[in-house]
């Protein structure tokens, strides 16, 4: 019985609720990412070099020559798809950008809520008090 209740604290607490918001948000993200890199940076990039096509470069390890990667998959040959990893690389480096700039941001938000606050000015009371003081050292 133990066990069923600190699950439930554990869920109530918000923890597996952010967990699971955080997950649903990186899927999506990641179509996101994905779509970026194959959809609007790679085809330029491929463009200014004279019309590469990145997802189909790939090696055949085979020796064979195949119309194109898809149909060299299809014959279940041994290929090595260096675009594709390309494509794969720039959307990794991507995600990585934002989640460290997501966390440069939290980490900041964090060192202003830790910062300490000014101590209070003193009152009237203890500032006559402290002149008082300072003026009897004197003499």
């Amino acid at each position: 019985m133990g066990i069923i209740k600190e699950f439930k604290e554990f869920a109530v607490k918000g923890n597996m609720i952010d967990m699971a918001v955080g997950i649903i948000i990186g899927g999506a993200f990641g179509t996101i990412v994905k779509s970026l890199v194959e959809d609007v940076i790679m085809p330029p990039l491929g463009y200014l070099m004279a019309g590469i096509d990145f997802s189909k470069l790939y090696v055949s390890l085979d020796g064979k020559d195949y119309a194109s990667f898809a149909k060299a998959k299809e014959a279940s040959a041994p290929v090595i798809g260096y675009g594709l990893f390309a494509n794969h690389m720039i959307s990794f480096l991507i995600v990585a950008m934002a989640v460290f700039m997501l966390v440069k941001v939290i980490n900041k938000l964090k060192r202003a809520e830790e910062a300490p606050a000014a101590p209070p000015a003193p009152k009237e009371e203890v500032l006559l008090l402290t002149q008082i003081r300072d003026s009897l050292a004197k003499k």
